[in-house]
């Protein structure tokens, strides 16, 4: 490719409202641009970048035995209600209606549409099983669009559904789906990190998340360096304390901590360590099947954690924090003072690391007091409940017993599940068994976001001067930059004669035959991330050579002009 029979528009300056480096370098190298909140245009060396993360995804799922299908964006929302998900949804689901009030959506994920092709076609155990796969455009309306592409609401996924006869099956495509999104993030160049996670609203079994390993990943990972063991922090457990519960030794009593709300601040205060300390959160349990009623309750941590609401929820039901009203109706105290000393009617439940600490620091339930030596049994009832609520810290021991767990961050780029029965059920999505009797097919689902990828490599791998992609996903692999291109023949005649010679190799290559100052053309090819680069002066000509500059080099090198593409196609294998 060209300069001049291609379209480059890059900007010195990211517009105020990118937040992140991502969303910044994207535009500035001209990748994409805005058209609405979280809705962009793939502008062409953007759109370029985007299709090698395409290609690479549909080889893998080829190779892995995958069939490719596209379907319709837009959904009927008889589908999404036979499934129960055009309540359970919420306001992310872009809901309209056509011109005879008929109501539809467009499609953030595929789940019901799939089923509804499997039902209607496949009618026998031999038929199975099946992988069907797609890479379409999805819509979510995100409440808070932002960060570019990493969080839009228009946004290119692989999905792909799986169909079997036993749960067995299903296992043996999910263990086969799991090393083949190995092999796509491996051959993307990036580097990741699968883990454990929740299900989330999609439902199932089992589920693993890729991760991108970037410090400024939304999602928080525990992994153990000595095992294999990785989880988001949303599932890690947070093993149980090996020590027992130590002897009480301190008489309880009310102290005066004016203004200290904070447990940092009070134990301070106090002169005790943070460990020492237990706060109580303050929730609100949805209505009880029994009553009918919201149930007023109380969590208790210890003072160096923090609350897990995904493992929480899991255990004691759904569940919303308590306002400050419902609070002071129920303790008598705004929130920062209260604690379970004395609460009567009231379910307390603590976590592992509460159930064993003895004369610890709570609040009193009176503004500007909190109670030191309090001691389980002695002083307040055991909990109600004792259970894993925290996230888990580096440091705490890994639930495989292998050692202990360290923290990184991520960007999730890949998710897959096992589905089981959830929507074939809602849909009747059933085969007939060797016996002829009917049964329900098992399901998996695998997700990619390949927009997403871009915005991740970004983040993690850039620098001051733009964008440091892997060479597999670069919009150009060698980028040709000549000096005086259309004043020098002798140069136009060297650069052409490369061009034409990496073309003819099968090298993804840009000759920049712009008429610009070297010092645009070298920023420009810096900042949208072309991995090699390779100079063309009179200077350079005189003695044979040719200037190369790996775009993470600190230095270039001159290298003999009969022995450029011999070099840069090594480099290429090696990358």
């Amino acid at each position: 490719m060209r300069t001049s029979q291609f379209f480059i528009s890059t900007l010195k300056e990211a517009p105020a409202d990118a937040e992140i480096v991502s969303h910044q370098l994207m535009l500035r190298a001209g990748l994409v641009k805005r058209l609405a909140g979280g809705i962009y245009t793939w502008m062409p060396v953007g759109l370029r970048v985007l299709r090698k993360v395409e290609n690479i995804v549909r080889q893998e799922m080829d190779r892995a035995g995958a069939i490719e299908l596209s379907m319709p964006a837009v959904q009927p929302a008889e589908l999404w209600q036979e499934s129960g998900r055009w309540e359970k949804y919420g306001p992310e689901l872009l809901r309209f209606k056509d011109r005879h009030q008929r109501d539809f959506i467009i499609g953030p994920t595929h789940e019901e549409v799939i089923t509804d092709v499997v039902r209607k076609e496949i009618k026998s155990y031999r038929q199975l099983p099946l992988h069907f796969y797609q890479v379409q455009m999805k819509f979510r309306d995100e409440i808070r669009p932002r960060f570019g592409v990493m969080r839009g609401r228009e946004f290119l996924m692989k999905d792909g559904y799986s169909f079997h006869t036993s749960f067995e099956d299903l296992q043996r495509e999910y263990r086969h789906m799991f090393d083949t999104y190995a092999r796509i993030f491996t051959r993307l160049g990036l580097k990741f990190r699968a883990v454990a996670a929740d299900t989330g609203s999609i439902g199932g079994t089992g589920s693993h998340e890729f991760h991108v390993l970037a410090d400024s990943g939304e999602d928080a990972l525990a992994y153990c360096p000595a095992s294999d063991y990785a989880a988001n922090v949303e599932l890690a457990e947070a093993m149980a304390p090996g020590t027992p519960r130590g002897v009480a030794s301190q008489v309880m009593q009310q102290i005066a901590t004016p203004g200290k709300i904070k447990c940092e601040d009070v134990a301070d205060f106090l002169g005790v360590p943070l460990i020492k300390m237990v706060k109580a959160i303050a929730i609100m349990r949805n209505p009880l099947p029994e009553t009918g009623a919201v149930q007023f309750a109380l969590i208790l941590l210890r003072g160096d954690h923090d609350l897990n609401e995904v493992k929480t929820e899991k255990i004691v039901g759904e569940f919303r924090f308590a306002r400050d009203e419902e609070i002071v109706a129920a303790l008598g105290c705004k929130a920062g003072y209260i604690g379970p000393v004395g609460v009567e009617n009231i379910a307390v439940f603590a976590d592992r690391s509460v159930a064993v600490m003895s004369d610890f620091v709570c609040g009193a339930n009176a503004a500007g007091f909190h109670i030191t030596g309090v001691n389980f049994a002695r002083d307040l009832p055991e909990p109600m409940l004792v259970a894993d609520l925290r996230n888990v810290v580096a440091g705490d021991p890994s639930p495989d017993g292998k050692g202990a767990l360290e923290l990184c961050r991520g960007i999730e780029v890949g998710h897959i599940f096992q589905l089981r029965t959830k929507y074939a059920e809602a849909l009747k999505c059933s085969f007939l068994d060797e016996n002829g009797q009917s049964q329900i097919m098992e399901m998996g689902c695998y997700g990619i976001g390949v927009s997403r990828i871009v915005g991740a490599a970004i983040e993690q791998s850039h620098d001051d001067r733009g964008i440091i992609f892997p060479p597999p996903i670069a919009a150009f692999e060698v980028c040709i930059v000549p000096m005086g291109y259309s004043k020098s023949e002798a140069v136009k005649v060297t650069a052409d004669a490369l061009y034409d010679e990496l073309k003819a190799s099968g090298v993804d290559v840009l000759l920049d035959d712009r008429n610009e100052r070297p010092g645009v053309m070298f920023a420009e090819m810096e900042l949208i991330g072309i991995p090699h680069r390779i100079v063309v002066g009179e200077r350079g000509l005189a003695a044979g050579k040719l200037e190369y500059k790996g775009r993470s080099d600190a230095e270039a090198q001159l290298l003999p002009i009969a022995d450029t593409v011999s070099f840069l196609k090594a480099k290429l294998c090696g990358d």
